[in-house]
Formats: structure tokens, sequence, C-alpha cells
């Protein structure tokens, strides 16, 4: 929706890290690869029509989300017009749920590349168009049909992967931001230290690495942090793994060697409760950890029982008090805290949802957020979510930004409410505006953000308000 979207372009502008790593491994392999990052410069598309024209590539690749995969479609039109017999390769999360599917709907697609993206993509550029069926993680046209020719059955050793190629990207690192209020310094990026989960959690897509998991050796990382402090002066980073904490050796020597090393720069991560022990959280404190979000998601406990996971060797009768627990351990140990919620679960009620209010509310967090739960393609929950609910599969609203999925026994309206509501409840207590008060010298760079960007802050409120009513 515009004014969401619009807002989303000034809280949160996160590196497209797919595309770097694409990059960085096509030019190693010694081709040429330039990215342009539609999402940041939504309103400079014309750059790469300009680009086909003078460059003339042999292929234009796309890896979208299931939201921007229409958008990807349309820009993929325009540059047959301009470029006629250019390739049009697909990859990306959405790619990797629906793999034929997608080809057979959109004939623009010339190929799809599905899973990890680096080694299908420079084998697909090499072969020219022959022994397309050789190649692992390929959809592809078969004279009258689509074929896919399976999942890759090796995969990269992570630290083989040059660094990412973020020199690519227009204005970096300034025209890159992480959400406000959740660093401590700029300038600040996004980096990923491994591959997949080994969950599965209902709502979580899990069709690029399936439950595989890999990861960069502690060596990788530190070279890779001061490789971005050295060349772009980067003071911070988000690390964008779906579960830093999942390897405790692998963390507690990072941090040793960040210490040794006495490079300055912070970080955030995510991690799941059960994983964390206060000795790792004063080691990752140490090392400059600022923030961890923990993926709460309700606090109802059957709900939670119904649609999170966990690994076979742990027992977790009582999740909610675990999590509460490790809050304040997080707490302790002297590093924020960010709760990850969601609304709309298949099985919401009103009691649950009154539960997860209070849940929230009696938790010493200090950043919260609360997504609009969307059932995407590769989750485990779509394949049978209409039986919980009416579902308006609409790609381009299929963003955790609109309730597309409403569960039985509410109607839109009564979720939007109870949205706005637990918003409210949350945001309006005193303890949440003093702690966002000491941001002031906590992350200055955020309040100057906030500061300049006011004006449409307050047009988001207007319009939001407007459509309420």
């Amino acid at each position: 929706m515009p004014s969401e979207q619009d807002l989303s372009h000034i809280v949160n502008i996160m590196a497209p890290m797919g595309l770097l790593s694409l990059a960085a491994w096509v030019e190693k392999c010694g081709h040429r690869a330039d990215i342009h990052d539609c999402y940041a410069f939504p309103g400079l598309n014309e750059r790469i029509f300009a680009y086909l024209r003078e460059e003339r590539p042999d292929f234009i690749g796309f890896s979208t989300t299931t939201s921007s995969f229409l958008d990807g479609v349309r820009l993929a039109e325009r540059a047959k017009e301009v470029l006629p017999g250019i390739r049009v390769v697909f990859g990306g999360v959405h790619m990797s749920a629906l793999r034929e599917q997608l080809l057979r709907d959109f004939p623009v697609i010339d190929y799809g590349v599905v899973g990890e993206g680096e080694q299908a993509l420079v084998e697909l550029m090499e072969a020219d168009g022959d022994g397309l069926p050789a190649i692992e993680g390929l959809v592809y046209r078969d004279r009258d049909s689509v074929a896919f020719t399976g999942f890759r059955t090796k995969l990269l050793d992570l630290d083989e992967l040059p660094f990412p190629a973020y020199d690519k990207l227009l204005g970096f690192p300034d025209s890159y931001k992480l959400p406000i209020f959740s660093y401590p310094k700029a300038p600040n990026t996004t980096i990923i230290t491994s591959r997949g989960c080994p969950y599965t959690c209902s709502y979580c897509d899990r069709s690029v690495f399936r439950r595989s998991y890999r990861s960069n050796s502690p060596e990788y990382m530190l070279a890779l942090l001061t490789h971005l402090r050295q060349q772009f002066n980067i003071r911070h980073v988000n690390i964008y793994d779906d579960t830093f904490t999942l390897n405790r050796d692998r963390v507690m020597k990072f941090c040793k060697l960040k210490i040794e090393s006495g490079l300055k720069t912070t970080f955030n991560c995510a991690a799941r409760t059960e994983q964390l022990d206060f000795e790792m959280l004063r080691m990752m404190k140490k090392a400059g950890c600022w923030m961890i979000s923990l993926g709460i998601e309700t606090g109802d406990p059957d709900l939670l029982s119904r649609h999170r996971s966990y690994l076979p060797s742990v027992t977790m009768e009582t999740p909610l008090e675990n999590i509460r627990a490790m809050v304040q351990l997080i707490k302790k140990a002297g590093i924020r805290v960010k709760g990850l919620f969601m609304l709309g679960l298949p099985g919401e009620t009103e009691e649950s949802i009154a539960k997860s209010m209070d849940y929230v509310l009696s938790l010493p967090l200090d950043e919260f957020n609360l997504a609009k739960l969307t059932p995407f393609p590769g989750a485990p929950m779509y394949g049978d979510i209409k039986e919980h609910g009416i579902f308006d599969e609409n790609w381009e609203l299929m963003n955790a930004l609109n309730f597309t999925f409403v569960p039985r026994g509410f109607s839109r309206e009564q979720l939007e409410e109870r949205y706005r509501e637990f918003n409210r409840r949350y945001y309006t207590r005193p303890k949440v505006l003093l702690n966002y008060a000491t941001m002031i010298w906590k992350s200055p760079d955020s309040w100057r953000r906030f500061w300049m960007d006011l004006p449409t802050f307050l047009r988001f409120r207007k319009e939001y308000e407007a459509k309420k009513a």
C-alpha cells in the first residue's frame, strides 16, 4: 500500500544481500555483473533500461520476494522490449517456492534459479543454452513443457564466497538504513553469516535453503567486519541470519576473536531463547552486541505450541516462561531486546490476542514489532491455509503489512482494530516513551533521522486515520 511503502523506505532500507553475493560470485568466476536495487531506488528504474541499451548484457536477473514478484515481471517485459533477445532469469524466495508454475504462467521468464543461486547462475551463463538438464537448481522450458532439474546436491562452503559486492550499490553505505532506534552508530549495514534454518515453524518460508544449515567460520566473519570498517567505515552491522546463535561454539569463538582484534564495530542479531545462556550473553556483550531480536510470535501458549517448532533435542514445557527468563538475562547482560510478534495466525481468537497483549506488556522489551501474518507460498501453513479462514492470495499485498489472511471468527476490520490497539497499548506507556528519549545519546543518528522525516511520519498517520474512519 502506498503510504506503508513510503514509510518503509524511511525506517528501513536493507542492502539486497542475495544480489550482492551473486554479483561477487559471478565476478569471481570471470564474468561481469552490475546491480540496480529497485527497492532502494524505486524512482530510478530507467537506469536499468539505459544500462541495457549501452552495455547490451546477455542476461538480466531478478531476485524477488512474493510481494515484489509482479514488479519484477513488469520490468522484465520492458527489458525485453528495450533489448530483444536478452535472457531473463528469476530467483529468490518466490521462484524457489512456486518453480514451474511461474514459468508456465509468465512467459517473459526464460529461466528460474531455485534455492542457493551462485553455482546454478554461473553454470547457466556458461552453458549458452546447452546441457541445461545437468544444471541442478534450474527451471527451464523444454519445448512445450517446463522442467525442473531438482535441488542442488552439493552446496557451497560459505567461506569460499567472496565478500558481498557492496561497492556495486548506488550511494552505499549512506543510501541504506537500518530501522531507527535499532543501532547506536552510523554508517551501518547488514551482513549474513549463515544460510538455512533447521526448524519448521508453520509461518516461515523455507523454500530457498529448506532445512539445511551452513555458516561462515568465525575467522571469515571477523575478516568481513574488518573489510566493511576499512572500506566503508561501517560502525554497526545487523547480522541477518535466521538464527545467529544456533552454533554456540561458533558464536563464542567469533566473540573471542573480535574482542582480541580490538575492532569496535557493534552488532545486532536474532536468536532463539533456548540457544542462549548467561555466559554466552556476557561474551556477546563484550564483543559489541547491542541488541538481540527474539521471534516470540504470540503470548498464547496453545497457539505457540501449534505453530512454533523445536529441535528434537529440546524439551520446552513452558516456552513463554523460558522466553520471559531469557529476556531478563539478556537485559542483565546489558543487551537491548526486541520482541517480534505476529497477529492473525490460524487459530487466533479474541482470547489469544488478549493473552498476547498482556504478555508483551509484562516483558521488559526495548523494541517491539508486530507483523500481520502472511501465508507465504514456501511456508508449511500455505498448503491448507484456506481451511482456517479467508485467504486473499494477492501477491503484491503479501508483505506482512496487510491482512491477506483472516482467521475464522474475525473480519479484516476487526483484525485491523486489534492491530492498532496492540500497538497503541505498547507505545503509549511512559516507560516506552522514556526509553526512546534515551536514544538521544544512545543512537543520535536515529533521532536525527526521526526529526528529518517527521513530516512524512505525520502524513502517514493522517492517511492511516483517514482510512480507519
